[in-house]
């Protein structure tokens, strides 16, 4: 049986920003107007135990923990701690009880390393694998019927760790007794809430879990991102401060394409500031305000959608080679929305609110309508970029050729390289189903961020602002005109 649990986080980073007092104050409003709360720590609202095989099982989570210190337990350890979690039972089976029995229905939580995921549950002669001792398993295992089956971890003879927790008499619900299992060996950890009492069927949980590493409440596999996103933040901010020196410098020779990339840097700065500032909260307290949360993929979803745009919009000629787009406007503005809507579509569901993965169906029916449209901007984008290499070239303007030649080899490049790592990555997520790589999953992450700042500074360098911006618009546009009259010329002249 598979008791492996992906949990898949959005990471982000936990930084000290030196952005502007207005985008501090915005970010202390939502801050106190978020009136959502979800949280890193897992919460069970009344959750049903689900029947599988001859069990009653419930998933309390799955997280990477970084190992503490063994004998250290301050505010820098690692550990699950176990609050108010309460188990409830139907009236009909708690009346099949008399108040004066002691144990009438026996609950067991178990935690386990990835690694150790064999030590729980057996087989009888080869079967299917069961979770609870049978009569048969007793005799093989040595188990005890009416348990789960557990064996000694090679690394820790105390793990995996089982609690157990009794119903008494005909009490409709049992507490748990509150406790924290500290964590001295870094891996990926599964909690699981199982019962072998037949009689239990039905049974309900509420309480809450907190899952700590020794920085703070973020899993182990956000922690390298942290680091990262501090580091993108620090690099849109030298990005943003050279071009926008460059920007003054020129600010009368400014084109519409050059305010298009000002939007674009302006906006990935701002959502890599919101995102450690979102994570830095979710660190700290072990929640994630929904609010907040949500403010922060909407601006990465216009963010990304604005990118596109840009990067369709520079291969149609916009700025350079046609003053404006003309009759493709619309279609342009049309796809942008399109994609924004799904973009965000699936931004809140992967981020807004969530702690485990989406469902795998789930996922695919939000990831294909993206997917979609980045294959159809794409070949919208070499199509046109195709259109305008061939204009400069009738045109024979070397300048401007060069430049989306240059261009044109970059987009390329990175159409190439996010092939490749698309197929890097479902080999690394098809050859760990159990997430025991967990320490460099950021870099998954990570790549599509690297791979967006470093084709906008390649358009940043060859869309520089400067006094030669304007001149070669009008240039173009004198051409354009005296073509056209020589059209006309000659059509005058055909008529004679």
């Amino acid at each position: 049986m598979d008791f492996g649990i992906n949990i898949n986080k959005s990471s982000r980073c936990r930084c000290r920003s030196r952005s502007s007092p207005f985008l501090l104050l915005l970010l202390l409003v939502l801050l106190f107007l978020a009136a959502l709360v979800e949280s890193s720590i897992h919460i069970y609202d009344h959750e049903t135990f689900r029947e599988i095989g001859n069990s009653y099982l419930l998933s309390g989570g799955s997280e990477g923990i970084v190992a503490s210190s063994i004998g250290i337990h301050d505010g820098h350890s690692s550990f699950i701690r176990f609050e108010n979690i309460t188990f409830w039972r139907s009236k009909e089976v708690a009346q099949r009880h008399s108040k004066k029995e002691h144990s009438t229905g026996l609950i067991q939580a178990f935690i386990f390393e990835a690694a150790d995921r064999d030590d729980i549950g057996g087989s009888a002669y080869g079967g299917q694998r069961a979770i609870c001792c049978t009569p048969d398993l007793a005799k093989l295992e040595g188990c005890k019927q009416g348990q789960i089956i557990r064996r000694p971890s090679a690394g820790d003879l105390k793990w995996p760790i089982v609690l157990n927790t009794q119903f008494s008499g005909n009490d409709l619900s049992t507490k748990m007794d509150p406790s924290d299992i500290y964590i001295t060996k870094t891996g990926m950890y599964n909690l699981f809430f199982v019962s072998c009492d037949p009689s239990l069927k039905g049974l309900v949980m509420t309480g809450k879990t907190l899952w700590k590493n020794p920085d703070g409440y973020l899993p182990g596999r956000m922690a390298p991102l942290m680091k990262f996103y501090m580091l993108m933040s620090l690099a849109y901010v030298v990005l943003c401060g050279i071009w926008f020196l460059q920007y003054l410098r020129f600010r009368k020779d400014i084109l519409q394409i050059q305010n298009c990339i000002a939007l674009v840097i302006a906006l990935g700065l701002f959502e890599m500031t919101l995102w450690c500032f979102e994570y830095a909260h979710f660190n700290n307290t072990g929640t994630r305000p929904v609010g907040i949360t949500t403010w922060v993929v909407t601006v990465g979803a216009v963010r990304k959608t604005v990118s596109r745009l840009l990067i369709l919009s520079v291969s149609m000629g916009y700025g350079v080679v046609r003053p404006t787009l003309g009759g493709l406007t619309s279609k342009v503005l049309l796809l942008g929305v399109t994609y924004f809507l799904a973009s965000e579509l699936l931004d809140i569901a992967e981020n807004v609110g969530t702690i485990n993965d989406i469902s795998g169906k789930a996922r695919l029916f939000l990831v294909l309508p993206d997917a979609f449209l980045d294959a159809f901007l794409i070949l919208w984008i070499f199509t046109s970029l195709s259109k305008t290499l061939e204009q400069l070239q009738a045109k024979r303007s070397s300048v401007k050729l060069d430049i989306y030649r240059k261009f044109s080899n970059a987009l390329a490049l990175s159409v190439i390289a996010s092939v490749v790592w698309i197929g890097y990555e479902v080999y690394f997520k098809a050859t760990d189903p159990f997430s025991e790589r967990w320490q460099s999953a950021w870099i998954i992450t990570a790549f599509w961020d690297v791979l967006a700042f470093l084709l906008l500074c390649v358009i940043c360098y060859l869309w520089a602002p400067s006094q030669s911006s304007q001149r070669c618009v009008h240039m173009f546009s004198i051409f354009k005109y005296k073509q056209k009259m020589y059209k006309m010329l000659l059509a005058d002249f055909k008529k004679l």
